[in-house]
């Protein structure tokens, strides 16, 4: 994935339906809670192969294991086919923050730094916003 130019307002406006509306509510939550940073669309292939859109928020360097540390982001929201998507790329004693929350954010499924759910309605939006906090103390060089 790359980080592109494209306004993120722009992309967001262009959502439609009900999945816009909640992807727009998404983005107004997450730009409260993480104030300040930068706010990029990245697009292209996931690690799986997959095109996607990913409006990031929090410019972060990231080691890798093996190979050379690569520029991401520290949340990332996306519209996926049957459901919403938020990354977080925080951690706390070596477990993703999303792990160490999972039971507190509501009907969710969890990965590794990845949340998803069906609908803005599955997500306990306090529980949300103190997982953002978090992310922003666990990362105080995001930029």
């Amino acid at each position: 994935m790359e980080r592109t130019d494209t306004d993120v307002d722009s992309f967001l406006a262009g959502l439609e339906g009900q999945r816009g509306d909640e992807m727009r509510a998404l983005d107004r939550i997450i730009r409260e809670e993480l104030a300040g940073l930068e706010r990029v669309l990245w697009e292209g292939p996931m690690w799986g192969g997959t095109e996607q859109r990913i409006v990031g928020y929090g410019g972060v360097t990231q080691p890798r294991p093996r190979g050379a540390s690569v520029e991401w982001f520290l949340v990332g929201l996306a519209l996926q086919q049957k459901h919403l998507s938020v990354y977080v790329n925080a951690a706390d004693g070596g477990e993703y923050l999303v792990k160490r929350r999972a039971a507190e954010l509501g009907r969710v499924k969890v990965g590794s730094a990845a949340l998803t759910f069906g609908s803005l309605a599955d997500l306990d939006e306090a529980a949300f916003r103190a997982l953002l906090r978090g992310a922003r103390e666990l990362v105080p060089d995001a930029r």
